[in-house]
This record gives C-alpha cells, structure tokens and sequence, in this order.
C-alpha cells in the first residue's frame, strides 16, 4: 500500500529513473550469474604465478607470503580463503569463487586467486590487484 502512494507521488521522470535502475540491476544480475564456470584455480603472487589447482578435485594448499601463510581450501568446485594472517581477513570474506574470472585478493599477503578457464591460462591477467 505505502509503495503504491510512494509511486503515485512520482514524477513520470521519476518512475523511468526507478524502472531503467531496475532493469540495469537486473541485466548486471544475470550477467555475473551466466558466467561459466572455471576449471582451474590459479594463485598469483607478485604478478607470477605462484599455483595452480583443479577445481574438480577437493585439497587444501597453504601459500607463504610476507606476513605468512594463507590457507586456500578448494572443495565442491569452489575456492576460498579459510584462514589468513593478514589484519582485517578481507579475503576470507569474499567468500567462495567458482565462475570464471571471479577473484579473491589478499593484499596484505600479496595473494591473488583467480578462477580461469583452460583457454584463459596462457593469456596476460586482466587484473593489476597488488600493490608493491
């Protein structure tokens, strides 16, 4: 009822602006959501890359960096950060990853998880992440 009255007080300029943020929210929706989904994990440290790993196969790796080693648990197909020296746990946050091209960024560790597919090893990485 109170958004009926809150639409019937709106300008019609006011209602195309809130239909065209529906309608971009919704098309950024579906997009992140048809992403396909990644066949390898890929650890990059500095800008090289550091690891590698299937997504297909359920381990855990742990990766040193300056301010010590992060724990990366893959399982189910997913990626995540479940422990981490650095301050604020930021990457343990982010959650899991498992489309292509969804990341994890540990910058306090200088730690960046990338999921990519086959076809995506061998190119140049899109993200500069890490700060030196």
């Amino acid at each position: 009822m109170a958004l009926k009255s809150i639409w019937h007080k709106m300008t019609s300029l006011d209602r195309v602006v809130v239909i065209a943020a529906f309608v971009i929210c919704a098309a950024l929706f579906l997009a992140i959501g048809l992403r396909p989904p990644g066949q390898l994990v890929q650890v990059m440290q500095d800008g090289d890359t550091i690891y590698r790993a299937p997504l297909d196969r359920d381990f855990k790796a742990e990766l040193s960096g300056p301010l010590g080693t992060t724990h990366l648990e893959i399982r189910d197909g997913a990626a995540q950060v479940v422990s981490s020296p650095c301050p604020y746990k930021v990457c343990i946050s982010m959650g899991k990853i498992s489309r292509q091209n969804e990341i994890i960024a540990c910058v306090p560790n200088r730690l960046l998880v990338k999921v990519v597919g086959t076809d995506e090893l061998d190119k140049e990485s899109d993200y500069d992440l890490l700060s030196r």
